[in-house]
């Protein structure tokens, strides 16, 4: 990931960071949330006065292209070729203009360190997900802290949101195929359905319930007790053969089926040492 700050070449203030996760090329637009709609870049306004201050990756790539010489400019190869690019790149080209525009007097400068309030709202964002049966997400998040979210629900929430549209949740709520393809994004700042409808991470944050565990103690519940086959017939003091006499036979459920071996509960395994 890279970082730079956009500043305001007027006052030499920031107003906000640009995080660039190359692997998936994809933009998202950290704000200061001292800014209000006025003082904001026009086309985050909306957003701002929303009291939202994390951009969707579609807006923050729209504000790159803004700012930039477009795709289809007549002369394009001879500008690539001239600053040495191999094909046209939004992020390379905002980089060698600093990111400045006739339009107002923002440009952009590297940065390795990260505000506070943007490593706050990273905490919020999606570690990991699970998809449960009758359009429910288990989140978690990287504050460690586990939620459920009904989609149904969230469509209501989104309705006075400007961050999600809930004619989207009614076509993933509608599709089971459109369902099953959710994807955490770029930095775990949204969830993506087939990578064209996205629902922010702070709208999941939020909307979710709660729930009394934690995401660590999931994980250590996993690395605990799970065992592979060669675990299991070392427990059992059998032969891998009598592991697949089990399974097929039902009396030993697998927990999820593998090419070299199953992984099975511990507590499954020990079963069948009573």
């Amino acid at each position: 990931m890279k970082a730079y700050e956009i500043r305001e070449s007027a006052s030499e203030t920031s107003i906000g960071v640009l995080l660039y996760y190359e692997q998936k090329k994809t933009s998202i637009i950290e704000l200061d949330d001292t800014l209000d709609e006025w003082t904001a870049p026009l086309l985050f306004s909306g957003f701002v006065k929303s009291g939202v201050f994390t951009i969707p990756r579609d807006i923050s790539l729209a504000w790159i292209r803004e700012r930039v010489i477009p795709s289809g400019r007549q002369n394009i190869n001879s500008i690539l070729n001239r600053h040495k690019l191999k094909e046209y790149d939004e992020m390379n080209l905002l980089e060698l203009s600093e990111g400045k525009c006739s339009q107002d007097s923002l440009y952009i400068r590297k940065t390795d360190e990260l505000p506070i309030y943007v490593s706050e709202r990273m905490k919020h964002n999606l570690a990991d997900i699970t998809l449960l049966n009758e359009n429910t997400l288990l989140c978690f998040f990287r504050d460690d802290s586990v939620k459920r979210v009904k989609l149904e629900l969230l469509g209501n929430v989104m309705q006075k949101e400007k961050r999600a549209k809930k004619s989207d949740i009614d076509k993933i709520t509608k599709n089971e195929k459109l369902y099953k393809s959710a994807k955490i994004g770029a930095g775990g700042y949204f969830l993506t359905f087939n990578n064209s409808i996205d629902i922010p991470t702070s709208l999941l944050y939020e909307a979710g319930k709660s729930i009394d565990i934690k995401y660590s103690e999931i994980l250590e519940f996993i690395q605990k007790n799970t065992v592979d086959t060669t675990e299991s017939y070392e427990i059992l003091g059998c032969t891998r053969q009598n592991i697949s006499y089990l399974v097929k036979h039902d009396q030993l459920p697998v927990l999820k089926h593998g090419v070299n071996g199953n992984l099975y509960l511990r507590s499954d395994i020990e079963k069948n040492l009573w």
